[in-house]
């Protein structure tokens, strides 16, 4: 008689931040990331089982910005390191397949950075011919996004806000008086 395992298998978390890229062709390894504005593209290649996600909070620098510190913020630099990095682990850029979350418009009356982050990632996607087979982009709301980069497994699920709202103070009245007493 055999003895069957029911344990869950065990995965290991990798949290990607703003500026970040993370590549992996660990099928154990799930990368997550929180959305807002920004965007993450998820990149695989499923020949090689290796894949990589990144999170920008800008399209391109603006005038001025050469600072090399804060060039891991743009969206142009983010993709060149990932796609990089996933070839280096073996990918071929012709098999890549790309999906990419985020790019919610958060504040009303705000320009709306997070349609042109998508827009931004849509072109440079398009410009290096890497197939674009899925996106949850725009909205108002932020994202949660976890890709198993070996194996191009995405899932993106919105973030509700669900702090429980502060209870309002309750005024008791004053007790009345007992008796009156003169202090002198």
């Amino acid at each position: 008689m055999s003895c069957m395992s029911t344990a869950e298998p065990i995965f290991r978390r990798v949290s990607v931040i703003q500026g970040e890229t993370r590549v992996s062709d660990d099928p154990q390894v799930v990368m997550s990331t929180i959305l807002g504005s920004c965007i993450a593209a998820c990149l695989y290649d499923p020949d090689v089982k290796a894949g990589g996600l990144n999170h920008f909070l800008l399209a391109e620098p603006g005038q001025g910005d050469t600072d090399p510190r804060s060039m891991q913020r743009y969206g142009v630099y983010a993709m060149e390191v990932l796609i990089n990095a996933i070839l280096a682990k073996g990918a071929s850029r012709h098999r890549l397949r790309a999906r990419i979350y985020g790019g919610a418009a958060m504040h009303d009356g705000f320009r709306d950075i997070g349609s042109a982050n998508a827009a931004f990632a849509r072109q440079f996607l398009r410009d290096e011919r890497i197939a674009l087979v899925g996106e949850d982009v725009g909205g108002k709301s932020a994202r949660r996004v976890e890709f198993r980069a070996a194996l191009g497994l995405a899932r993106c699920r919105i973030v509700t806000d669900t702090m429980t709202p502060i209870p309002k103070p309750v005024r008791r009245p004053a007790p009345p008086p007992i008796g009156d007493v003169e202090f002198f």
